[in-house]
Formats: structure tokens, C-alpha cells, sequence
């Protein structure tokens, strides 16, 4: 797998493919997609009525399929993609099918560590997950919320232990949905379940659950936690000690709850996406003092800033200092860092992009329709027709770039590689 580090970051500006040439060449081109370095452009391509390939660089895959599905980059740089031929639905890998084929698949995730790839699939009414073309040995009734470790060797799953008739609503306050990992289901049941997350050591599964109408907690390795609020929202692991928060609903509003007991002091109208620094020592969620303004609240500290419509896409710099969003009021789009927002707006923004240092925030930006990317608020001046998320070099000396060009670059891939020292500071 090539590491960032020997990434080409040559200064200068490449030009990949002539996407246009693919468009006058195959019937229809569909969504796309760059690899993790930038010096791939792939999509999904129809090549006659009844035939669907993928387009990498101009060269394509030399099988054609019945359908294509959320095609991907790996890692190393493979195409990976959901496939059906004559009916049967499986992954294909750089065009290359698994060996095991089911009446349908879909939700294909894949460890941005190893490459590993899991999806989840369906073969008579039996339902399940598969990891690098091997399934799990037993199938369940139902499953959903598939989650997977961050080395790819873990899948978790919320699943259905019992069939229940139609308006069977004893049964279903009974419990019959649990956790199963790896394919072996917990022994308890619960009225719901729903999202996992899986410790970074891969020792422990954490879930919310429902116990019965009214009582909501989180369960960690088939044990919950000893006190019950009236909801709860995703739990998360701490990085370094696989300690466990949620938020809950409690009497006053939302807070957060470590190991079940109360963490934080304060209420909120709403408290959700939790998430940790690398270090463990701080936790950022999305936040609303009251209803209708948005913001970041960072070890129970919430920002002065809110927004009146939403804050999305949180994210801490690469040392841990700095903490960025987006945000959206009146319909316009706006970055803040550390609590303090960009002066300009945008359309739209997607998430923003933190230089190693922390002293670089990078985002993509919808301008009049157009895109570019933004450095601290301020817009590069290269417009696309689409673009993708920057990149900085690990030393935070480069940035890259990449995009469907404009103008005299009408239709052309390019990839640019910008010196950091030229651009923006805060």
C-alpha cells in the first residue's frame, strides 16, 4: 500500500484523463470517483444496452456486469464496486469477481487501514455479512446497522432473532432484535437496537439499545449499562482507555454519560455525532443550546457561535488543538474553526480539511455554481466543474488538489499540486 509520504508532490498541475473523450465513447457515464493519491479517475460506464464496466484512466475493466453499485477506491489504489451478473449480486475488485455470488448486497464498507472489504448480503430471506468473499457461517431473520472495525478483521451487526408475525406487538416488546459480531449473536435480546462501535483493540462491541417502551441505554459486549435514561444516541469508545460515552436524554435536556453515570454538567436541547481527539483528552459533539441554534460544544464547552439551521462534518486538526465544522444559516454555508467562522459564505461547503500544523483549513466550496477549493476562508483561483477534497502533504508543505476542469481544461481531469507557503494564512 504506497503511503502518503511517496505520493508524487511534485509541484505543478497533471492532467490524468479526457473525460470527454469517455462521454462521446460509451453510451452513458455515471459518477466519478478519484483514487486516495489523485493520479486515478474511475466511473461506472454503460457499453452497450444491456452491459455495465467501470473506466479507470481510460482502461477499463475486462468483464462487463448486469449492474454496477457504489463504486470505490481502495487504499492501495484497487477499484472496488458491487456487481450483479445474470441476477446474482457480488463485489468485483479491480474487475475481478468474489467466488460467492447472493439474490442482493449492498452497504460495502472497507477498512481504510488494510483495504479489507465487507458488505452485507441476502440469500433466501437469510441475511448477513461478508468479509473478503467469506460469510458469515449462520444468517438472521434481519440485519442492519453494519459496523466494522477499524482493521477490517471485526463485523457487527444489529439482527433479528425471531420471525414476527404481522401486529404481533408482544413478541416485539418481548426483545427479538440483538448484536451479532462476527457472525455469533449476543445472548440478550432488546426491544431495538441500533448503532455500534467497535474498540480501537477490537476487544469490545458497544451498541444502543432499547429495553422496553420507555427505558433506552448502551450495551457493551452483551452487558448494559446499570442506569436507563429516556434515549440515548450513538456511543463511542475513548482511544485510549475503551472507557464508553453517549449521549442521553435526561430531566433538563441532553448530556453526555461515561460507563453509564452522568459525565457532563450541562443540558442541551440537543446533543449528537460525538467524537474523540486522538489523544483521548477531549470529546467535540454537535450541539443545540436551544432549539434552532447549532453549535460544537468541546468538553461540555459550548461555542458562542451557533447557526440556525444546521453544523455538520465536525473535525479536530491532526494535533489535536484545533476543532473546525460547518455550518448553515439563511442558506448560506460557512466554515468555523476554534468557535470563530469564516467572513465569506459559500452555496455549499464540504467537510473541512485541517493542515498537519493546524494553521490550514482547506475545504471544497460551491461558488456561482462552480467549485474551487477555499484555504482559510479564501478561494483558490482554479474553478471545476466537480472537485474533490484537498490534501495536504504530510509535512503540510503541499496541497492537492483535484478536479474536472473549466475553460480551456473543459472536461479534463487535473490533478494540481499547490505550494502551501503561496497560499492563505490565518
Amino acid at each position: 500500500m504506497k503511503s502518503v509520504e511517496n505520493w508524487d508532490w511534485t509541484p505543478g498541475k497533471k492532467i490524468i484523463a479526457d473525460l470527454s473523450k469517455w462521454r462521446a465513447e460509451y453510451q452513458a457515464v455515471y459518477e466519478f470517483y478519484t483514487s486516495p493519491d489523485g493520479e486515478q479517475i474511475a466511473a461506472i460506464v454503460q457499453d452497450d444496452e444491456e452491459s455495465f464496466t467501470v473506466c479507470v484512466n481510460g482502461a477499463v475493466w475486462e468483464q462487463g456486469f448486469d449492474k454496477i453499485w457504489n463504486l470505490r477506491f481502495l487504499p492501495d489504489g484497487r477499484t472496488v464496486a458491487l456487481v450483479s451478473d445474470m441476477a446474482e449480486w457480488s463485489v468485483a475488485i479491480d474487475g475481478n469477481p468474489w467466488e460467492n455470488k447472493f439474490e442482493f448486497a449492498w452497504n460495502l464498507q472497507f477498512s481504510k487501514e488494510t483495504g479489507s472489504v465487507t458488505i452485507a448480503a441476502q440469500n433466501a430471506r437469510s441475511y448477513f455479512a461478508v468479509t473478503d468473499d467469506i460469510p458469515w457461517e449462520s444468517g438472521f431473520t434481519s440485519m442492519n446497522n453494519l459496523a466494522i472495525s477499524r482493521d477490517g478483521k471485526i463485523a457487527a451487526a444489529v439482527i433479528q432473532t425471531t420471525q414476527l408475525k404481522e401486529g404481533d406487538i408482544f413478541a416485539f416488546q418481548k426483545g427479538c432484535f440483538t448484536i451479532a459480531v462476527n457472525g455469533t449473536p449476543w445472548n440478550n435480546t432488546f426491544v431495538n437496537a441500533w448503532e455500534i462501535d467497535i474498540s480501537p483493540d477490537n476487544r469490545l462491541v458497544a451498541a444502543e439499545i432499547r429495553r422496553n417502551l420507555y427505558d433506552y441505554t448502551i450495551v457493551i459486549n452483551d452487558e448494559a449499562w446499570p442506569n436507563y435514561f429516556s434515549a440515548v444516541w450513538a456511543p463511542r469508545f475513548n482511544p485510549i482507555d475503551n472507557s464508553v460515552t453517549a449521549p442521553v436524554k435526561v430531566a433538563g435536556g441532553w448530556s453526555l454519560a461515561k460507563d453509564g453515570e452522568l459525565f457532563w454538567n450541562g443540558r442541551y436541547s440537543q446533543l449528537w455525532h460525538h467524537f474523540y481527539s486522538t489523544d483521548g483528552k477531549k470529546i467535540a459533539a454537535i450541539a443545540a443550546k436551544q432549539f434552532g441554534k447549532w453549535t460544537i460544544t468541546e468538553n461540555d464547552r459550548p461555542w458562542e457561535l451557533t447557526f440556525d439551521e444546521l453544523v455538520s462534518d465536525p473535525v479536530y486538526s491532526p494535533d489535536n488543538r484545533h476543532l473546525a465544522c460547518t455550518g448553515k444559516t439563511d442558506g448560506k454555508w460557512y466554515v468555523a474553526v476554534d468557535g470563530k467562522a469564516w467572513p465569506t459564505a459559500f452555496e455549499r461547503i464540504w467537510p473541512p480539511v485541517f493542515s498537519p500544523e493546524g494553521d490550514m483549513v482547506a475545504a471544497k466550496v460551491e461558488i456561482n455554481g462552480k467549485f474551487a477549493i477555499a484555504v482559510n476562508g479564501k478561494p483558490i483561483e482554479i474553478t471545476f466543474s466537480e472537485a474533490w477534497n484537498p490534501v495536504f502533504s504530510p509535512d503540510g508543505s503541499k496541497l492537492m488538489i483535484n478536479g474536472i476542469g473549466t475553460g480551456e481544461d473543459e472536461g479534463k481531469f487535473c490533478r494540481y499540486i499547490l505550494e502551501t507557503d503561496k497560499l492563505p494564512r490565518k
